[in-house]
């Protein structure tokens, strides 16, 4: 019998604009969603269009330069997101390819 890898939900998805700052396991930069509504809790398991695993919790949104719970797509927030993999947000760019970080929001 043969397993299959099981494949986590992607429901959340946020591309990398800018990187505001960045330390050992943090990371502030600019997003825009691109999938979602991407919820606080959300977690990134991968980068799009790479085998580089990581894991990434969003743990604050800033819209408009005020706290929110959530970001639509197509809206682009300051957001926080903390664990392994901050060092690999490198802010990309048309001509390169923009990051695109993939994950699954909070179950409800």
């Amino acid at each position: 019998m043969t397993m299959t890898p099981k494949h986590p939900r992607i429901d959340a998805e946020l591309q990398i604009d800018g990187i505001r700052g960045t330390e050992e396991d943090k990371a502030t930069v600019v997003v825009r969603c691109i999938r979602g509504p991407v919820r606080l809790g959300a977690r990134f398991h991968r980068i799009r269009d790479t085998a580089v695993p990581i894991d990434l919790e969003l743990t604050e949104i800033l819209f408009y330069e005020r706290p929110v719970d959530e970001l639509d797509p197509s809206h682009t927030a300051l957001v926080t997101l903390r664990g392994a993999g901050t060092p690999l947000l490198l802010s990309g760019n048309n001509a390169h390819g923009w990051k695109i970080i993939q994950g699954a929001n909070p179950s409800s």
